[in-house]
């Protein structure tokens, strides 16, 4: 491997280290992975907008500052690009859809704007789909993005640009959001890790719904320790956002490894009863053995969460008619179907359906509550399908089951948003075709550093995390 390709794959750990103490310039770190990003973006699509000019600029200012000893930030010099649902000032925002195509805003996101006071360089904009609806990143202004492993099939989505720049090395980091899986879902279907943190761990404004409890913002990246790094620079109490939790970004700087003996896991192979691919549940079962002999005795057993999927499309519909509705009149032709079908399943909401949605959450709330009390961890399955084929807007069936919606084919990961969690996808191995397959691993609510823990433990037994795209190397 090449000089070059070494700094594009370095732990963003390691390398923020050499760019701290001068062993290499930020200049050059940001310069090769512009010519990464030049030689596989064509073929990858996942910068959308590339900001080469200013990253360069930023790049030399980085190496001055560390020249004259002024303060740095944790991420100083480290490559990053956000998703372009983030609203980033000065640079395109389209949210993947025509009717933004050419909109630019005038503020930063506050997940962007942490990242860039830590010290990270921006590259630009990350793909997604149309408002993020849907785990398949495509739409109508830029098109399509593969999976690195298998340009047939897809990254997956929401944040599905952030994971294939990650999973190709053209960033060090990635920023996403996560309603139904989106941090998730393309971390398991690009061989990186992703974590849906708490509720209000990583704070987000502007935000038209401040006291939103089903969507968080987080970060992805090709490890864990990577991932609590950027953890430290997100996370952390912020007056804008009315749900955002007390405890700073510095407890993500706590020492990963573990001792996991005689700790009880909850196995789950389907989260009471979901379809699940074969290959998926091959790559799965083989993890049990991996916990086993980290010490851990591991208990197949689930929660009882039978009014999840209720609760999460109500909330869903909600807030996707809040949002899509008053654009319809002037824009409607330019959206997607499913954008304006999940916006029109709001429409009829009334109040009541939605005071007894929530009654029946917080006794969901309370019924993990009680089971994490027996079970410090809920293993199960990140998706129940392996990556499908890129012309797919979402699959019809899981093992002959039809899907009816356009996300119902990933219940396996928005039952878990419903219960408000942490949980993260970290590589757990490949199908016989070579396409990653992920497990997701849950923790007890707000015990996001515990999650980063035990996957970190489970990255450092198996290191299925290291296998690179065959396009990259």
């Amino acid at each position: 491997m090449s000089l070059n390709l070494d700094l594009c794959f370095l732990p963003a750990t390691q390398l923020v280290e050499l760019i701290r103490t001068k062993k290499v310039s930020a200049t050059q770190v940001i310069q090769t992975h512009l010519d990464q990003i030049e030689r596989l973006n064509p073929t990858l699509n996942a910068i959308v907008t590339l900001t080469a000019d200013s990253a360069m600029q930023e790049a030399h200012r980085a190496d001055q500052q560390l020249a004259a000893g002024e303060p740095i930030g944790i991420l100083h010099g480290l490559p990053v690009a956000h998703k372009d649902l983030f609203l980033t000032k000065g640079v395109r925002t389209t949210f993947g859809s025509l009717a933004f195509k050419d909109y630019v805003p005038e503020v930063d996101s506050l997940p962007v704007e942490r990242l860039k006071k830590a010290g990270a360089i921006s590259l630009g904009k990350t793909n997604t789909p149309e408002f993020g609806a849907g785990s398949q990143t495509f739409n109508a202004v830029f098109g399509a993005t593969p999976n690195p492993y298998d340009l047939s099939k897809t990254c997956g989505g929401s944040s599905g640009g952030g994971a294939v720049a990650l999973a190709s090395g053209m960033i060090a980091l990635a920023d996403g959001t996560d309603l139904g899986g989106s941090l998730r879902n393309p971390a398991n279907f690009c061989n990186i890790v992703g974590l849906r943190p708490s509720v209000g761990r990583v704070p987000n404004w502007p935000d038209q719904l401040g006291w939103y409890t089903m969507s968080v913002a987080g970060p992805m990246a090709r490890n864990v320790p990577d991932l609590a790094l950027a953890m430290s620079a997100m996370a952390g109490p912020d007056d804008r956002s009315p749900i955002a939790l007390e405890a700073p970004g510095t407890i993500f700087n706590q020492p990963l490894p573990r001792d996991f003996r005689g700790l009880k896991i909850a196995f789950s192979a389907n989260l009471g009863g979901l379809p699940v691919e074969p290959a998926v549940a091959t790559v799965l079962e083989a993890s049990r053995s991996v916990f086993e002999a980290l010490g851990c005795e591991v208990v197949n057993a689930e929660p009882n969460i039978a009014e999840a999927d209720e609760i999460f499309m109500l909330w869903r519909a909600w807030r996707t008619e809040l949002r899509i509705t008053p654009l319809m009149a002037e824009h409607g032709d330019k959206f997607k179907d499913t954008v304006i079908w999940n916006a029109e399943q709001g429409l009829p909401i009334t109040g009541p359906q939605l005071a007894r949605a929530e009654a029946k959450r917080t006794e969901l709330y309370h019924r993990m509550r009680e089971f994490m009390a027996e079970y410090e961890f809920l293993v199960l399955p990140v998706n129940q399908v392996t990556p499908f084929a890129l012309d797919l807007d979402y699959p019809r069936e899981i093992n002959g089951v039809p899907m009816q919606t356009y996300i119902e084919w990933q219940k396996s990961l928005y039952l878990i948003s419903a219960l408000g969690n942490p949980a993260i996808s970290v590589p757990a191995g490949f199908t016989p075709d070579g396409l990653p397959v992920g497990i997701q691993i849950v923790g007890r609510h707000r015990a996001d550093f515990g999650v980063l823990q035990l996957a970190y433990a489970f990255e450092q037994r198996t290191q299925f995390g290291l296998k690179r795209p065959a396009l990259c190397l």
